[in-house]
């Protein structure tokens, strides 16, 4: 009985696991940025990139998307984003 018991909770547990579905980028990122601030992490950058891509200069803190994409911390500041041609200063 106890064996019966015990198998019902476990897969209660993994169905209401499974029933919340993948969490939103955003929201996690939201998520592990508040806890780099609540330890007083300061200088980091956080960056939504595709699964695949390499990392080579980061560390994966996390995954969303269902598993398409994962979560870059980086030491520093966060890398300036690449400038668009109407924000490109003008030549003489």
């Amino acid at each position: 009985m106890k064996i019966l018991v015990a198998a019902g909770v476990v897969l209660f547990a993994a169905v209401s696991a499974h029933a919340q579905g993948p969490k939103p980028c955003e929201d996690l990122k939201n998520e592990i940025a508040a806890k780099l601030d609540a330890k007083n992490v300061k200088g980091y950058s956080l960056e939504i990139v595709p699964k695949d891509q390499e990392v080579t200069d980061g560390k994966v803190v996390g995954t969303c998307g269902g598993g398409t994409k994962k979560i870059i911390y980086r030491r520093g500041p966060a890398a300036p984003a690449p400038m668009k041609p109407a924000d490109a200063p003008s030549k003489p």
